[in-house]
Order: C-alpha cells, then structure tokens, then sequence
C-alpha cells in the first residue's frame, strides 16, 4: 500500500513538473518576439520609416542611374570627380553626417575631439562625408576611425581627403571613398571645425542628412528634397538600360535598342 502511495505521489511531481515545464516554455516563446522586436529598432536607430524605405531603394539602383536622374529633375550634376575613388569595390547609401576639418598647426590634444564625438553620435545608415581642407595628401580616416565606424553600423565613409590603414579597413569591410592613400595624419595639422554641417566635398555641396549613394562608378549626393521624385526616376533609368542589354544583342544594334526604349 505505501509502495502504491509513493508511486502515485512520484506521478503527481512529475506532472507539476511538466506543467511548470510548459509554462516556462509559452512564457520564453512570448517573449522572445518581443526581444527581437527591440533588436530590430535598434538596428534601424533614429532613422525614420520613410526613409529606410528610401534608403533600400537607393541601395538597389545604380549610381549612375541615380546620378541621371538627379540632373534630371534639378538640373544639376552632384556626382563627385573621378579622383574619389573605393579602396575596395565597394556599393551602399545613407544620410550624410558631415564633418569638416580646417588647417591649422597646433599642439592641442583636444584639436580633433569633435570629429570623433561626430562618429560616437553616429548611428546606422549615417555615411562619414568629411572634408579635410587641402587635405590631398593627408589621411582623415584609418583603422580607428573606420572600426568605430563599422561597430556603430555606419553605411560608409566619403572622404575629401586620404584615407590610411588600408589593409585593415579592407579586413573589417568597412567601405571608403577617398581622394587618395596616404600614411599621414591629421593629428597636431587640423582642428575639427563642426559637424552637421553644410560642407562642399570634392566639389558637390552636401548637407546634413542627405542620401549618399556609392558604388564602383563613384559617389552621388541626392538633396533630400528631392530623394524620393530622384529615386523613382533612377528606378525608371535602372530597369530601361537593364532591358537594352538583350535587346542589343538580340538586334545587334544600339540605335534600334535607343530608338525602342529611348535611353542610353
């Protein structure tokens, strides 16, 4: 009789255990999409919904789409020079934070500090657009820069200057547009001169949160104004001359392919 007891004792443990057990099951599945949620807000940071949408499609058209239809619809060409060259083949867009840098020989150990407050009030989607003043030959990013870049999402960086660290920057991924390779610095040459700023880099005026669009062809700056008409109409650009490819080599002629889809 008490082996009976026991037995049945030991099934009732069992089963509060199991039931403990499916509970603290329902409770972790209802909170983890609750946790992936947050994740996901965090990912996108201060960005809003309307442009995350913008950016994605910036992120799926060619810069040289964009950088037509640009001219496009405000008559101006905001496409940087050749010399603003990747230092490995490289595609992204996001919102200009601009930095600039004025010459100025000093022995300040607080010269820079605001360039690198620049980077630490940077979040996903910003691209880096610094301007070193006749900075040709002087490095305004390296490995440093471009880690805390990398570590707080940073979509990229533009810079009208040089860049150095090459090796590591090519390592960690992180994409740069500069003017040059140098091993220079900025450090005791330059004082930081603001950020969030109007700048001109390499000769195109950019503004704070505008849309940056790079890939291998070059840089493009977009005035926010006008992203969303640019980006429709680069959309527009994109898909006719992807469509003339087979046509011209199925006619093998580009003035019938012109003629039928009235682009080149």
């Amino acid at each position: 009789m008490n082996r009976i007891l026991r037995v049945s004792q030991f099934g009732r443990i069992c089963g509060l255990l199991a039931f403990s057990g499916l509970l603290a099951l329902a409770s972790a599945r209802l909170t983890w999409p609750r946790s992936s949620g947050a994740n996901q807000t965090t990912d996108k940071g201060d960005v809003s919904s309307a442009d995350v949408a913008l950016l994605d499609g910036f992120r799926h058209v060619e810069a040289a789409s964009v950088s037509d239809a640009v001219e496009q619809i405000t008559g101006k060409k905001t496409y940087m020079t050749h010399r603003m060259r990747p230092v490995f083949p490289a595609k992204f867009a996001g919102l200009a934070l601009t930095v600039l840098l004025k010459k100025e020989a000093n022995h300040d150990a607080d010269a820079l500090k605001g360039m690198l407050a620049a980077i630490d009030h940077g979040g996903p989607s910003s691209v880096y657009v610094m301007v070193v003043e006749d900075g040709n030959d002087i490095a305004g990013i390296g490995g440093l820069m471009g880690t805390a870049m990398a570590a707080r999402n940073f979509s990229g960086a533009v810079i009208d200057g040089g860049v150095r660290d090459v090796s590591y920057l090519q390592k960690i991924s992180f994409p740069v547009f500069a003017l040059g390779i140098v091993p220079s610095t900025s450090v005791s040459h330059y004082r930081f001169a603001g950020s969030n700023i109007p700048v001109v880099c390499d000769g195109v005026s950019v503004s704070p949160g505008d849309f940056i669009v790079a890939d291998t062809d070059g840089v493009v700056v977009v005035p926010r104004a006008e992203a969303a008409q640019v980006l429709a109409a680069a959309k527009e650009l994109d898909y006719k001359e992807h469509s003339m490819y087979g046509t011209i080599e199925k006619l093998k002629s580009i003035e019938e392919a012109v003629a039928k889809f009235g682009r080149l």
